[in-house]
């Protein structure tokens, strides 16, 4: 029976779409702070993602060009602040590598403690800040519990539980206290059991392997031309971490350490026995895998830290004190990148023969990450835009600076 055409009820349409542009920050709260994307919709579909930075800039090496490198250290505590030990590391190596200055085996070890137990934390607050970002809230508070703990063990060495300054130029500003050690075993011994409950709660959560598992597909050569580094481009298959691969002055900190880089080789990550495995639907380089990389790096760096334990305990040496805040640099520079929780955090000094540096500079590992934003959101839905930036772990302090 054919439609009346005159039937009043009939109505018809002439459907037709238009490009909009949609603000995505730097109010939304999964921008993480103050980053802001431009997107260009059609519908539902993303065809172009616009990443505007500059939101937090604090002109901090230009003021690095106004201090001594000692002074300059809270400065970098303010880039990546969930991994303020971290900056601190890499400034000080980068100094002391100007400097020719060679560390006590003890202070080395202090170092690989501090850093290792910095990037449990960073990856615990990657965690749980991206099951938030994708609409569950406990894993957030399951992974902050643990996290407060590692800042007692920081807020009892340093006296801060974020800026921290404890790291710098000679060794640190102090040596651990009398018991940390114990106590730091002690939590990483009631941590293990507790990383069971973070794959429950999201690595194999039903809901969360649909909102990942094959969604922003970086492949390793997309990873590589970008210049992403760190878990992003482990994640996409690529083999390089700067502890194992780096300079000397930075892998020496690791002589005699066993680990292992966490890669999916011939579809299987080290040890993968022990862990979840990998689901059907993940691709290699999807945010799945970005995120799967953190949470198995989470069980490298307990190792890491049970082994430095162990040698910083019958270490000979001191801890490694600063040196003076108005020692002379020799002329020359230097450029030294260690490996972060986001990446290859780099660092670049010039001298010339003063106590301040005439250049600093600092290369960001969330910039070079979050360039590959507008390839990997392309074609996208709307919905999936946090998935995917959530997935770069990004902190914005270091991008802008």
């Amino acid at each position: 029976m054919s439609a009346d055409l005159d039937d009043p009820r009939i109505i018809e349409f002439d459907v037709r779409t238009d490009e909009m542009l949609v603000n995505m920050g730097p109010q939304h709260p999964s921008t993480h702070g103050v980053l802001r994307l431009v997107l260009r919709t059609d519908g539902e579909i993303v065809s172009e993602t616009t990443p505007h930075i500059g939101y937090l800039h604090r002109s901090a090496e230009k003021i690095g060009e106004n201090l001594t490198p000692r002074q300059w250290i809270p400065y970098t505590d303010r880039m990546d602040y969930l991994a303020a030990m971290n900056m601190n590391l890499g400034w000080s190596l980068t100094i002391e590598k100007l400097m020719k200055l060679e560390l006590p085996e003890k202070a080395k070890h202090l170092r690989v403690i501090i850093a290792e137990m910095n990037r449990i934390a960073s990856h615990l607050v990657g965690m749980g800040a991206y099951g938030l970002d994708l609409g569950t809230f406990s894993p957030f508070l399951y992974a902050f519990r643990e996290r407060e703990k590692i800042l007692d063990l920081f807020e009892e060495a340093c006296g801060a539980r974020l800026t921290y300054s404890y790291l710098t130029v000679g060794g640190a500003t102090a040596d651990l206290p009398k018991g940390w050690l114990q106590k730091c075993e002690q939590f990483l011994d009631q941590f293990l059991p507790i990383i069971d409950e973070y794959h429950t709660l999201l690595t194999t959560n039903a809901i969360f392997v649909r909102r990942t598992a094959g969604i922003g597909v970086l492949s390793p050569e997309m990873a590589i031309d970008y210049g992403c580094t760190g878990p992003v481009l482990r994640g996409s298959g690529v083999d390089q971490d700067l502890r194992r691969d780096g300079e000397e002055c930075y892998t020496e900190m690791y002589d005699g350490y066993a680990f292992e880089v966490i890669v999916q080789k011939n579809g299987h990550y080290p040890k993968d026995h022990n862990y979840p495995a990998v689901p059907s639907s993940a691709v290699l380089g999807d945010c799945w895998h970005r995120f799967y990389v953190r949470m198995l790096e989470v069980m490298q760096s307990i190792d890491l830290v049970r082994q430095a334990i162990d040698r910083y305990s019958v270490a000979a040496g001191s801890w490694g004190e600063p040196v003076k805040l108005t020692e002379k640099l020799p002329k020359g520079e230097a450029y030294l990148e260690t490996e972060c929780p986001r990446g290859q955090m780099g660092f670049y000094v010039v001298s010339d023969g003063t106590s301040i540096p005439w250049r600093a500079r600092a290369r960001s590992s969330s910039f070079c990450n979050l360039s590959v934003a507008h390839e990997l959101c392309q074609g996208c839905l709307i919905a999936d835009v946090p998935a995917i930036v959530g997935s770069l772990d990004i902190v914005m302090g270091e991008i802008d600076r």
